[in-house]
């Protein structure tokens, strides 16, 4: 089941998106996300109205997709960045489609014109799900992102919503 994400969500997230900080090129960030962290995150976007969704099966957390303006300032106000994170389990098995879907419809509903994409080059599976639901390569930034020792390019890909 899809819903908006809460508070006690926090630590079930970070069971499976910490791992991906802390081991992989999914992201960039190296420093992991602190339960406080993430729920101040999870808050901030109820008050903006941005979407922070999660796929909640009988308890268990099994991924989450939310969004925020992609850059600031007023002329940007409706470009979106999204994020979109499963459990190791949960790939394969439409999940990730139908927490986007509802991301996008969630962004629609509230006026937003184009979601983004910032993906990783270490990450061509992100890259591939992204194509597969309709995002467009709109441009890479090259040697971006550092991590692990060295630069790493970062994707942006996008698709607009109306």
């Amino acid at each position: 089941m899809i819903r908006p994400a809460r508070s006690d969500d926090a630590a079930k997230i970070l069971e499976f998106w910490n791992p991906l900080i802390r081991d992989t090129l999914v992201t960039f960030n190296p420093q992991e996300k602190t339960v406080t962290e993430l729920q101040a995150s999870i808050r901030d976007k109820a008050v903006l109205g941005h979407g922070f969704l999660v796929w909640d099966e009988g308890g268990a957390i099994l991924g989450f997709a939310s969004y925020t303006q992609f850059r600031g300032g007023e002329g940007y106000r409706r470009a979106m960045e999204h994020t979109i994170i499963l459990a190791p389990g949960a790939h394969g098995r439409g999940i990730g489609r139908r927490l986007m879907a509802a991301l996008e419809d969630h962004a629609r509903s509230r006026g937003h014109h184009i979601m983004v994409a910032g993906v990783s080059g270490g990450n061509p599976a992100g890259r591939a799900f992204h194509a597969a639901i309709g995002y467009l390569e709109a441009g890479i930034m090259r040697e971006a992102g550092f991590k692990f020792g060295s630069y790493h390019d970062l994707i942006l890909m996008q698709k607009i919503l109306n």
